[in-house]
């Protein structure tokens, strides 16, 4: 079983920047892809980000394509979300996301096993 904690969110302003980290728990996560989705309230959960298992592969929604990066460091067992340009409709509860699977990058929440709790992004204008 593995834990996610996300951390980092908070209030900005557009055009602001701010970075989020995702520490796992319980298991090493070096054999796994990693993902970020987002929810905004009254939306559905959203695709941001991906990483493959060694970080050398990524794969971005096209809405934050140039803005957001996503990273990680296997030594400190750590995804991270990288955000620079915020706009208002970034104003989202942010979530890391563990894929069980070998070898994708997968974009459908369903592709996932184990979720944190969260972490809120609020971008004022």
């Amino acid at each position: 079983q593995v834990q996610l904690a996300e951390s980092g969110g908070g209030l900005v302003q557009a055009g602001g920047s701010l970075r989020l980290s995702c520490v796992a728990s319980g298991r090493f996560i070096y054999d796994n892809p990693m993902g970020w989705f987002r929810q905004a309230p009254g939306k559905d959960r959203e695709f941001v980000a991906a990483i493959s298992r060694n970080g050398d592969s990524a794969y971005y929604a096209d809405s934050v394509k140039g803005r957001f990066a996503i990273s990680r460091d296997n030594a400190k067992n750590s995804v991270y979300l990288s955000m620079r340009n915020l706009k208002p409709e970034d104003t989202a509860v942010y979530y890391c996301a563990l894929d069980p699977q070998y070898g994708r990058l997968g974009v459908h929440s369903a592709e996932y096993a184990y979720w944190g709790q969260g972490t809120q992004v609020t971008v004022s204008v």
